[in-house]
């Protein structure tokens, strides 16, 4: 994380990375969340591609998010650890739709906290996302396990998502 201030407005950096295995919707999150863009035709990313969300935390701050959208294959080169270096906190995505997605994810957490840690040594926080939600058939009642998977793995928590849908309007 890197801070600055300009003029008594306060500014942060902070370095997220979003990884999971090729085709879960990383890219998509990321557009949706930065650009409010939607798109079901997207290259598989090759390495790593960046985007960056400003966010007006209040009237003295601005924070920088630094969104690293890590190729689904990368797991398995020796370039992760270059890209996760500084990163402040993760998302690890899987397509609730194809269950190989999300029994990769242990391996992702683990390569993860392998490779960064915070400055005082622990790793840093990750959440899982559940994504492509709106492609579920039917709404299985998962909760508890997905809690428990989270618990057991050192996620702070999960979320079910989808790019497709437009986000809420801020409040």
């Amino acid at each position: 994380m890197a801070s600055g201030s300009v003029s008594g407005c306060k500014e942060y950096l902070f370095k997220v990375l979003v990884i999971g295995e090729l085709g879960v919707g990383k890219t998509s999150i990321i557009k949706r969340y930065v650009h409010q863009l939607f798109s079901q035709h997207y290259r598989a990313t090759i390495g790593v591609d960046f985007a960056l969300k400003v966010i007006n935390w209040d009237s003295n701050t601005l924070v920088r998010l630094q969104l690293w959208d890590i190729a689904g294959q990368e797991r398995f080169g020796n370039m992760t650890r270059v890209y996760y270096k500084e990163a402040v906190g993760a998302f690890v995505v899987f397509d609730v739709m194809r269950g190989s997605t999300f029994e990769a994810v242990s391996k992702w957490k683990h390569d993860l906290d392998s490779k960064v840690k915070l400055a005082n040594g622990s790793p840093i926080p990750s959440v899982l996302l559940a994504n492509k939600c709106d492609q579920k058939k039917e709404s299985s009642n998962n909760t508890s396990l997905m809690d428990n998977f989270c618990k057991e793995t050192g996620f702070l928590g999960w979320f079910e998502t989808s790019a497709m849908i437009p986000p809420m309007p801020e409040v």
